[in-house]
């Protein structure tokens, strides 16, 4: 079987084909019982390629899991675009902050590539995602982090480090929703809307600017 280093590119068609398939059989299947002469065959093409370009099944299962967590990095990077903006006012950050994290429960959490996240993760794993485990890896956090170092720069709070306020806020928010409901939808659960609000006001009364 090949090395690292020996991988290759190959045709993009192929790649895409392959992670397709690879994709579709981990969501149906589970990793166990998918084998890579199936998505060989899903795919159109040889075993022997499958092994060419990813080397084995736990780097396939790794690349289609990046793939779908790089969309929902997007999707994230675009909320904050559309909520966390340049010349926020410090009578609208409360407002603001909610804005956003009800954007990302209801945009990001109830997405149907989040839960394709969620699904991979545990076909990863042979488990559910656990209390504490992240299948984002670190989004939103550092899209959060960067937005609240701007805020900071601009007065409007104050952040030693942005990344431990991004975590804080993210536990406090759709976080605190997600651990006791199982879910952050705040348009099919009416609990979800005074949680986050409650975790932005504790969020402000810790990082606001003085």
């Amino acid at each position: 079987m090949p090395t690292t280093k020996t991988l290759r590119e190959g045709s993009t068609q192929k790649r895409t084909a392959i992670l397709t398939a690879a994709r579709e059989l981990f969501l149906a299947d589970g990793f166990d019982r998918t084998s890579v002469d199936a998505v060989a065959a899903r795919a159109g093409v040889s075993k022997r390629t499958v092994y060419d370009y990813f080397g084995d099944k736990q780097t396939l299962l790794r690349t289609v899991v990046d793939g779908v967590g790089q969309s929902v990095v997007t999707t994230v990077r675009r909320i904050v675009d559309e909520t966390l903006t340049d010349g926020t006012r410090a009578a609208d950050l409360e407002d603001v902050l909610v804005a956003f994290s009800m954007r990302i429960a209801s945009d990001m959490l109830d997405s149907a590539e989040y839960a394709t996240l969620r699904r991979l993760v545990r076909a990863r794993s042979g488990r559910p995602p656990g209390r504490g485990e992240n299948p984002m890896a670190d989004t939103p956090d550092e899209a959060l982090a960067e937005r609240f170092a701007a805020l900071a720069a601009d007065g409007l709070l104050d952040v030693p480090d942005a990344r431990l306020a991004a975590d804080q806020f993210i536990a406090l928010t759709f976080g605190v929703a997600l651990d006791r409901f199982g879910s952050a939808n705040p348009a099919e659960d009416s609990r979800v809307r005074p949680l986050i609000v409650e975790g932005v006001r504790t969020f402000l009364r810790a990082y606001r600017a003085k």
